[in-house]
């Protein structure tokens, strides 16, 4: 159930009481891909392959990208591929919640992200607002499949009110949730236009960016500012953007939010050393939580917290 994250009163009632802590892992990425980490998943399979791990390690909920089949250095949003991995991850994991998308990469078009939504995921994200970005992605070596030189971006992806109104509106037409994707607090303007005209149903679910460029800082203090404006009703989860990823992470676990953590967010388990692989990130915030008495929420339970149904989606 959600509560009053910020009262001072009801945090010292429940600190010793949250509910358990829901981990979404964000397995891949629309963006970097194995130029970056080898141990980011590019092909179906192998993305069912490395949710299958970091289900087994505690996540209940997994953010999926697709990439390519033609050109795996580069994504993709074909709702038959993404069908595909839909189908690869649910016959390894037969009741984690999967989260598709609907961000895409610097290729996808706004017709992409709308078509999207037909491989019928259980959760997709709906960014709150424009994406501007400036990156350089690593060339990919001879080594790897479709190498290519390094790439530079400086984009901006229109997430404009009306488009964000048609997502959310084929999201309810398909019974899917959305991911509020929150980038400042200045979207909550379009959340709450959102809810007023009945797009979104409780209980809500926001997701924080943070340490994402052009972004709230990723402090304690926006954290607690983030959580503080949140409607009655809702749920949030925290998501760290490279070095920021296990401090905003730990402290959503002590503020009784959620945790998103994986290789599309981060790289690194600490200073100096990868990740190994995505059930690695898992591992890592479950042990964190655990030392610090929140049990780790089972697909069942997050169903349950989410509004996801109970019964798991087949493909």
């Amino acid at each position: 159930m959600s509560w009053n994250y910020t009262d001072s009163y009801e945090w010292m009632e429940r600190v010793t009481s949250m509910e358990p802590l829901i981990i979404t892992c964000c397995c891949n990425g629309g963006v970097q891909g194995k130029e970056s980490h080898r141990g980011i998943p590019e092909t179906p399979e192998e993305i069912a392959d490395s949710v299958y791990e970091a289900y087994n390690e505690g996540a209940s909920v997994v953010h999926v990208h697709g990439r390519d089949p033609n050109n795996l250095g580069d994504t993709t949003m074909d709702p038959e591929v993404m069908y595909r991995i839909n189908a690869l991850i649910r016959e390894r994991c037969p009741d984690i919640i999967i989260n598709n998308t609907t961000g895409g990469g610097p290729t996808s078009t706004m017709e992409d992200r709308l078509r999207s939504l037909d491989a019928l995921p259980e959760m997709a994200s709906l960014n709150m607002g424009p994406d501007m970005s400036r990156f350089v992605i690593k060339a990919r070596e001879e080594a790897l499949d479709y190498p290519r030189p390094s790439q530079e971006y400086d984009i901006c992806i229109p997430f404009t009110y009306g488009f964000i109104e048609q997502l959310a509106a084929g999201m309810l037409e398909k019974g899917i949730i959305p991911e509020m994707e929150m980038y400042n607090s200045g979207q909550y303007w379009v959340a709450q236009k959102l809810i007023s005209e009945g797009l979104i149903k409780t209980p809500y679910l926001f997701q924080f960016v943070m340490g994402y460029q052009t972004a709230t800082y990723p402090t304690p203090e926006n954290l607690i500012h983030m959580a503080r404006e949140l409607p009655a009703g809702a749920h949030f989860t925290v998501a760290g953007i490279g070095k920021y990823q296990w401090a905003m992470t730990t402290q959503s676990i002590l503020l009784g939010g959620h945790v998103r953590v994986g290789l599309e967010d981060n790289i690194y388990l600490k200073r100096g050393q990868k990740l190994k692989n995505n059930a690695e990130a898992v591992a890592k915030i479950a042990l964190i939580s655990r030392e610090l008495n929140r049990e780790i929420a089972t697909p069942e339970q997050a169903r349950s917290m989410l509004g996801v149904s109970s019964i798991p989606s087949r493909y």
